[in-house]
């Protein structure tokens, strides 16, 4: 009996279960059931031990935790790899399930330190000046739900499918309910148990439902959310709920979704782009047995040439060979289940009202070292749609199955590709650069991603089917209508934004960055002298003036190479408005400022790793003086490393007091002084 894992410990049902069995085999893996299981409390449990505990830790503590659970998990892939083989993954899926969840898990831990602060508030977007005087302001941030997420999976990801929004969801700061479907529930059972006995996570930050979902969304609020991915029938049950329609809940949904890959009319059989296009169709068909969400279920080619794609397609499927998942000479495992392939050849049964089979027959397969009768096996099965066809449109046959359906031109080809009412992932293979154009504008409101594959992209391109955790997964109508991963979008989905009002001091002190207009702390000691340990947002030098004069001109002008008639040329620099005469470059004069800044001797400060926001605002013309600002804005240790960094802000002034230039200066300051 699988056992969940709630309120910190793991509990066992004492029902008889349901049955899940082997994919390949039959036989029984396991049994699955949530009777009994006190799913309030559950929720209360995250609330009161798991969401304060999270958000106690700054994003980049929490970005640490997952890196360090990533490379746990990864030390404990041959037990998941062996009991993934179960569920009817080949060696091949098991690398886009597993090693694809814990990778997503690496990508998160790397992009929350490097774009996130090491604090809890995210500051989004600029300062909106909403005073004449520059005393009243208005700024966004984001800030941790004290809400709990619970994520609801398909069967076809079981480790993926958790990871990917369990990641995003701790960063954000909240805890997680996973969810999984039963007929792979054991594999994310493994997962969870390693994750739990590994003690990386805090208490109440990771629970596991095994079994049915009872009431649990009955226990949620308007700080909760749910993740959803599975079919649309059940997502539409979902919407319905009362605690989603009247209870504020937040509900994303991933659904159903009839992909697409359309075949440039440029391409010919002799171009690298056809054996791409014949390439992804098949993978797709082929990988997970064709159980993802993304997999291509259209392959949309120009009518001239769809004979030869077609067959060209069929020649690909006949090498593919099906079997025991654990042998490595199988290219496709079974289904899920011999529910789920019954499913799928009914679904083919639908499809043959307006389309001809091509390749494969559903109710027979030839297999190696398996029994095709006690297994949930299936043959990759083709199809070519006749003129007018509707049920490719309409019916998602879950599995190996894809439906080759023809156009005359662009137009046609897109309104294909919209007749699936909204998709996760469409792509194009075309190596014209306005056939590519053409066809991505007029699908990009139907889809959530859109690769573009050609001969140049075609050597580092992940794939079709592959989400990828910097992009955003998910697609418009049909698909869901929900977003998920997406790099920091993904953290910044769970949090919530809010618009604060207040003075720069109040926002100081708020967002813990320096806002300009709020009090500076001028100290005796140059701040370039003060490490991580006494440097304090707010600290500040403020320069003597320099003159810059026509003979520092010429000079940054001869030196540079950059001898723009502005700087050189006295009549020419008359005649522009903008300058009404010879004006110092704007490089010339950050060159100048950090001149007045920096203090040369080594010391806490390391290096300058960049400028951000460098804006020149008033000509700096021969004769007038500058000076320059300079205040600590942020400061982010590297909880890694044994220095930080310091961002400051610069704003240089004219002698009348005129902004000049602004910008921010970007350091590596130690922690300590030596």
């Amino acid at each position: 009996m699988l056992e969940s894992y709630a309120a910190g410990r793991w509990f066992t049902s004492s029902a008889e279960g349901h049955v899940l069995p082997d994919a390949a085999t039959g036989e029984e893996v396991a049994r699955i059931s949530s009777a009994g299981l006190d799913l309030g409390g559950m929720v209360q449990h995250a609330r009161a031990a798991g969401g304060p505990a999270i958000q106690e830790l700054t994003f980049h503590e929490r970005a640490l935790l997952l890196k360090e659970l990533a490379l746990h998990l990864g030390a404990d892939k041959d037990e998941l790899y062996a009991l993934s083989h179960r569920t009817g993954a080949t060696r091949r899926d098991c690398l886009v399930d597993i090693d694809g969840g814990i990778g997503t898990m690496f990508s998160y831990s790397s992009k929350g330190r490097r774009e996130l602060p090491n604090d809890t508030v995210y500051c989004d977007g600029d300062l909106e000046q909403l005073g004449r005087g520059g005393q009243f302001l208005g700024q966004h941030v984001y800030t941790s739900r004290p809400g709990v997420a619970v994520q609801i999976n398909a069967f076809n990801f079981p480790v993926w499918g958790m990871l990917e929004k369990l990641a995003p969801a701790f960063l954000a700061g909240l805890p997680t309910i996973v969810k999984p479907a039963s007929q792979t529930a054991y594999l994310t059972e493994l997962v969870v148990r390693r994750i739990i006995e590994s003690g990386i996570l805090p208490e109440g930050s990771l629970q596991l439902l095994s079994g049915s979902a009872g009431d649990l969304l009955d226990h949620l609020g308007v700080q909760d959310s749910v993740a959803f991915t599975g079919s649309a029938h059940t997502a539409g049950v979902l919407r319905q709920h009362p605690s989603v329609l009247h209870g504020g809940v937040a509900l994303q949904v991933e659904a159903d979704s009839l992909n697409c890959s359309v075949l440039g009319p440029d391409v010919t059989p002799d171009d690298p782009e056809w054996d791409l296009f014949v390439k992804g169709v098949v993978t797709e068909m082929t990988v997970k047995a064709g159980q993802k969400c993304t997999a291509i279920r259209r392959a949309i080619v120009p009518a001239a040439i769809a004979d030869e794609v077609t067959e060209a397609i069929a020649a690909r499927l006949a090498t593919i060979t099906v079997g025991n998942p654990a042998d490595e000479s199988v290219r496709m495992g079974a289904l899920a289940s011999v529910g789920q392939r019954d499913e799928v050849r009914k679904a083919v049964e639908a499809l043959r009202a307006s389309c001809d089979p091509v390749f494969g027959d559903p109710s027979s397969v030839s297999v190696v070292d398996a029994d095709a009768e006690r297994g949930a096996f299936m043959s990759p099965v083709l199809l070519r749609a006749r003129p007018g066809a509707v049920e490719p449109h309409d019916v998602e046959p879950f599995g190996p199955v894809s439906t080759v359906m023809t156009y005359d031109s662009l137009d046609e080809a897109v309104a294909l590709a919209a007749r699936g009412r909204g998709s996760l992932v469409g792509s194009v293979v075309t190596h014209d650069p306005s056939v590519a154009r053409a066809l991505v504008l007029g699908l990009a409101p139907w889809h959530g991603r859109i690769l573009v594959l050609d001969r140049d992209d075609a050597p580092e391109s992940t794939g079709h089917g592959s989400p990828l955790p910097v992009l955003v997964h998910g697609g418009p109508g049909r698909a869901g209508g929900g977003e998920e991963l997406g790099g920091i979008r993904g953290v910044l989905h769970h949090m919530q934004r809010t618009a604060i009002q207040a003075s720069p001091d109040m926002l100081t002190a708020i967002t813990g960055r320096w806002t300009r207009g709020s009090q500076r702390t001028v100290t005796p000691e140059h701040p370039f002298r003060k490490s991580l340990a006494t440097l304090a947002v707010g600290d500040t030098i403020a320069s003597p003036l320099r003159e810059v004069t026509l003979d520092d001109i010429d000079h940054f002008a001869e030196f540079t190479g950059d001898t723009f008639y502005a700087h050189t040329d006295p009549e020419a620099a008359a005649r522009n408005p903008l300058f009404g005469g010879i004006v110092a470059h704007g490089y010339l004069i950050v060159s100048l400022a950090a001149g007045l800044f920096v203090d040369p001797a080594p010391g806490p400060v390391l290096a300058n790793f960049g400028v951000d926001n460098l804006r020149f605002l008033t000509p700096v013309k021969a004769g007038d003086s500058i000076q320059v600002t300079l205040t600590v804005k942020q400061i982010t240790p590297r909880s890694s490393a044994d220095y930080g960094e310091v961002r400051w802000d610069a704003l240089v002034t004219n002698a009348d007091g005129e902004p000049v230039a602004t910008y921010d200066v970007l350091t590596l300051v130690a922690k300590e002084t030596d």
